[in-house]
């Protein structure tokens, strides 16, 4: 059984992959997406796809094929031709390789670890520097050590309101 990709009409990914995972048995995977976004000036956090239309089953063409195809809200099976093309098994690994610990949830943005250091985006610190030291309170805070006028003060901040400094 191969890897295929399966392109649907536009955000039916979720129940294209619920027919072929529930109703056919097939093994599927759609990676995700999670990132900060401004949606009517608020930052929110939103999971999307990372492919839209987009969704892999893994399936025997000659048992399961029509079956896929002529799903409801499938629009296709990705082809060359008039063949469907198969999907490496390494591209899919490699793919779940890079969403990491969250199952087919990738984030865009690079954690901080402890020792790193940080930019504050917002607020009255907004653009300086400072090195983070843990997060707290289930991820809603995060602690760093602020350096500023030859002291140091250990400041407590959303995650949000901070980004890992790449120097340039």
């Amino acid at each position: 059984m191969n890897w295929y990709c399966v392109h649907t009409k536009p955000t039916k990914e979720r129940l294209v992959l619920h027919h072929c995972k529930e109703l056919l048995g097939l093994e599927t995977y759609f990676p995700q997406l999670k990132r900060k976004r401004t949606i009517r000036r608020v930052k929110k956090v939103v999971i999307e796809p990372l492919f839209p239309r987009y969704l892999f089953c893994r399936m025997d063409l000659a048992s399961h094929y029509r079956a896929v195809k002529y799903a409801k809200d499938v629009l296709d099976i990705v082809s060359f031709g008039d063949k469907p093309t198969a999907v490496r098994e390494s591209i899919i690994d490699d793919i779940k390789n890079w969403a990491g610990e969250e199952l087919d949830l990738i984030a865009i943005e690079p954690k901080p670890k402890p020792g790193d250091l940080v930019e504050i985006t917002e607020g009255p610190f907004m653009g300086l520097k400072a090195i983070f030291l843990e997060d707290l309170d289930k991820k809603e805070r995060v602690s760093l050590l602020l350096s500023m006028m030859d002291s140091e003060a250990k400041v407590t901040i959303e995650p949000e309101k901070i980004r890992k400094f790449e120097a340039s």
